[in-house]
Formats: structure tokens, sequence, C-alpha cells
């Protein structure tokens, strides 16, 4: 085991779920976090840096809210993967390895043993190129079920050659079944649209507008246009997505890093938990403060409460510790519970996270508009 049940120094915020030390080299990604309808929490990460396979990920369930946590499974071939409830059952998907294939598989036990994607009837949905992904959202609407995930074609380089699409199938379909899924065309980011280093988009999050229609909102790597996300169209059917530069770009706090966006009813407002960057000139590097955004639109962003910092006005450099990062969060009542790919005290650096970690955002909407501040 990679992992320890404690870590030897200081612990960051939050519940510590897993710890992994930075001298193993096997660094903690990918967070995700379901509610199982008993009120039990589910929580997954994966593996990745040098002393990893890049294709396992570990599975967690805590019965009291959080609190305490065990070790559920090890999921061997999985990576970049989401936690999802459908119909009732639980489900993971994202990809076979570092860019792998695309898989499915659905637990009848809450997270203790899943199906193995053998075949196109059993989960293995893509299996025609090299493909990324996160734990992005997968929602249900108009009759299907919608998750966004990219390619890298050719794939040589990081980020620029991130092709963008979406995949849906009939919400009750059998989601294991390859043949019930629809793969829209792949768009490739064009540099010309911004100016940056090694400019792309990937992670994407499918939400339905206030117009009713689902877009796919993806993270945008532009240094130093650091604020950016951006909004790609989707046709009805699933079979398309489009982008257009001169209006599908948005000012976004978090738009460098990977963000989740999910909409709350009571408020008809759509929130996430995002990476502010207060150090502009190492902007790429700074991780270190959470901040909890909200909008009515999905065009116009507002920071309602830092959630997480530390050591904000440090100067941050490559090998900064600190991070709370690719946070995965749902709704629970009034509160957020998020699951954080945490680096702390003896990290790596701020992206190879040694933690995943638990966090409680109790009363999240008391915030709304206290202390409101714009992009």
């Amino acid at each position: 085991m990679a992992e320890k049940s404690e870590p030897d120094d200081q612990k960051p915020p939050g519940v510590v779920i897993a710890y992994s030390p930075a001298e193993t080299r096997q660094y903690i990604g990918c967070p995700g976090i379901v509610i199982l309808p008993d009120g039990a929490y589910v929580a997954s990460h994966s593996f990745f840096g040098p002393g990893s396979t890049h294709n396992r990920m570990r599975v967690f369930r805590s019965e009291d809210r959080g609190e305490t946590w065990k070790h559920a499974a090890d999921i061997e071939g999985q990576f970049w993967s989401t936690l999802f409830l459908h119909n009732g059952a639980l489900y993971i998907m994202g990809t076979s390895e570092q860019y792998g294939h695309v898989v499915i598989r659905r637990s009848a036990d809450e997270g203790r043993t899943w199906t193995e994607p053998r075949d196109r009837r059993t989960g293995l949905l893509l299996a025609d190129g090299k493909y990324h992904s996160a734990p992005v959202p997968v929602v249900v609407h108009r009759g299907r079920i919608w998750r966004s995930m990219e390619d890298m074609h050719p794939t040589v380089v990081w980020g620029r050659n991130f092709r963008a699409f979406v995949m849906s199938a009939p919400a009750d379909a059998d989601l294991l079944d390859a043949d019930n899924w629809t793969a829209s065309n792949r768009l490739r980011f064009d540099p010309a649209w911004l100016q940056g280093e090694n400019p792309g988009w990937l992670e994407g999050n499918i939400v339905v507008t206030p117009e009713d229609n689902p877009v796919n909102i993806l993270r945008v790597h532009a240094v130093p246009g650091y604020r950016k996300a951006a909004v790609a169209e989707i046709s009805e059917d699933g079979g398309t997505i489009s982008f257009d530069p001169e209006t599908g770009f948005v000012e976004f706090y978090g738009g460098l890093t990977k963000f989740t966006i999910r909409h709350d009813p009571v408020t008809n407002r759509y929130w996430s938990l995002v990476n502010k960057v207060t150090n502009p000139k190492n902007a790429e590097f700074q991780r270190n403060v959470l901040a909890l955004v909200s909008s009515a639109d999905l065009r116009n962003w507002s920071v309602e409460s830092i959630i997480l910092r530390h050591r904000e006005g440090e100067a941050l450099l490559q090998s900064d510790k600190y991070a709370f990062q690719y946070v995965d969060w749902q709704f629970e009542g009034d509160d957020i519970v998020a699951a954080s790919r945490t680096a702390f005290q003896d990290a790596h650096n701020y992206h190879d996270a040694n933690y995943l970690t638990f966090h409680r955002v109790p009363g999240f909407r008391r915030f709304l508009n206290s202390a409101r501040t714009s992009p």
C-alpha cells in the first residue's frame, strides 16, 4: 500500500481520507464524491506520478457524514474518472489508464465491488484513441445522460492537442452497452483565440443553461489569461459540439484549473468551488486559495466566500507545497460536501498532492451577497 492511515507531519484542513507520502512518488489525483440514498458518502481518487501505474483508483466510504472513512475497493484499469449515481446504481466513468480507452463500471454494493469493462457490452465504450478526462459532472437532461470528454490528437503536446467532445445516452438505457452511447464531433482549441503559453481546453462541465440547453463549460489553459472559461454549444441529439470564440469565452475566477459547476434549485444559481488567483505573476502555480463562486446565468460570476486559504500572500513557485485543487463536491441540504486533491506540508510540490481530504461548507447559501466581488 502506498498510503498510510495517518501522516507523519501536520495535517491539512478538513478530514484526511487518504495519504500518500511524497517519497512513494505516487501522488493523489482525481478526487470524486457522491452521496448514496441512505446518506453514506463514497469518495475516490487515482494515483499519478513516476511511482504509479497511472491506471488505478481507490474507493472509500463514510457512514458518519464524513467524520471517518474506510477503504472500500481498489479498481485496476480505471483513471481520470467520475463517480455518479443513476437509476439507483453507483457508476464510475473515465479512462482505462492515462490516455487510455473510455470505460464505465457499475457497482451493485455501494462501491465495494465493480463490473469489469471487458468489451463493448460490459463497459468498454471507446477504444479508438487516446482519451482524457477528470471527475466532471454527469447530468441527466431531456431524457439523456450527458458527460464531457477529451481526446489527445496527436498525443504529443498537453493542452493544445486536447479535442473536446461530449458523450450521451438515453437515461433509461444500459450504460454499460457502448451501442447506447452517442459521441459528438471532436473540437480542437485554436491557439489564435487567446494569447498565452500552450493554450488549450480540457475537463469540461456539462451544465444546463437558464434557457434549458446543455452546454460544455471548459477549463481554459492560457497564461497569462488565467480567468477564462469556454462555453461550447451542444446539439439537442448530442451529435454536435460547436464554439464561437466571439461569444464563447466568459470571465471566470477558476478558469485556469479544474472546477465543478452545479445548479442549485433553491437559489436558482450555479455554484462552484474554484482556485482564485491572488498572485497573477505566478497564476499557473497558485492553487492555495479555494473560493465559493456563483452565477445566475453562467456568464457573470461572483465570489461569495473564501473557503480555504494557506499562505495566500507569499511568493508562489512551482515548488510550493500547498494546494486545494480539483475539488469535486455535492449539495447536501443546506451544506456543500467536497473532496479535494490536497498538497500540504510534506508534499513534493503544489501539483503532486499527498492527500485526499473531505470538507464541509455549512449553510453555503448564507454567503450569497454577503461579500460579493466580480472578476
